[in-house]
């Protein structure tokens, strides 16, 4: 099978959004159209594609491996793990912000520009380090997986750094933005080793994608 290509999407709105761009170009999967399928795996074998469902943040490491020729992940995912990988096209959908937040009572009194020594509950400890350590800032990390908006509730943190989109889980928990790390979109990889051995399939993906991205 040296000659499909598979690509390593993750599970939910982003996988449906990477496959309506993909249909734009002509690459589709009559066999992902059953939404109930429980399948981790879908073929087109008339046109030699494979589509692995999988979890966002395992995207980068299915492809850096070769086990996926191509990849969509988010950009927060790329910038915490520092993969080898070749990141050729911004796709422009699932928009959201890396933003450092506190609790609204804190805000009232804080100055952010005043900050030495904090500590930051977070799901992306590599992004905060780095953010911080280029203001000039001490930060205790603490990692979390769940709601990180727990953690000013209960004093485990006061700050947390997080995605948001519309911001209203932010505001129900009683938080508001202080300030924007980075801004997150949804971008293709690709495997630096596929892109040579399947270099006119896959850069035949590479520029219908980025003309499709380019008309909106």
């Amino acid at each position: 099978m040296s000659d499909w290509i598979t690509f390593a999407l993750p599970k939910g709105r982003i996988m449906q959004d990477s496959m309506a761009l993909l249909g734009r170009i002509g690459i589709t999967c009559p066999e992902m159209e059953d939404g109930a399928s429980r399948k981790l795996v879908f073929e087109n074998t008339k046109d030699r594609y494979r589509f692995m469902a999988v979890r966002a943040t395992d995207v980068p490491t299915y492809v850096e491996y070769g086990c996926a020729d191509l990849g969509v992940v988010g950009k927060d995912t790329l910038l915490e793990q520092e993969k080898d990988l070749y990141e050729p096209v911004d796709l422009k959908f699932g928009y959201c912000r890396l933003v450092v937040a506190e609790p609204r009572e804190l805000l009232e009194s804080d100055d952010p520009s005043g900050w030495s020594n904090i500590r930051v509950a977070t799901k992306y400890p590599h992004i905060t380090a780095r953010y911080f350590a280029a203001k000039g800032i001490q930060v205790e990390l603490v990692k979390l997986y769940g709601s990180i908006e727990l953690a000013p509730l209960v004093g485990l943190a006061e700050r947390i750094v997080d995605l948001v989109s519309t911001g209203a889980t932010l505001r129900e928990n009683g938080l508001v933005e202080v300030e924007t790390i980075v801004e997150i979109t949804s971008h293709l990889i690709v495997n630096r080793a596929s892109l040579k051995t399947k270099h006119q399939r896959i850069r035949q993906i590479i520029d219908g994608l980025e003309k499709v991205v380019a008309e909106g």
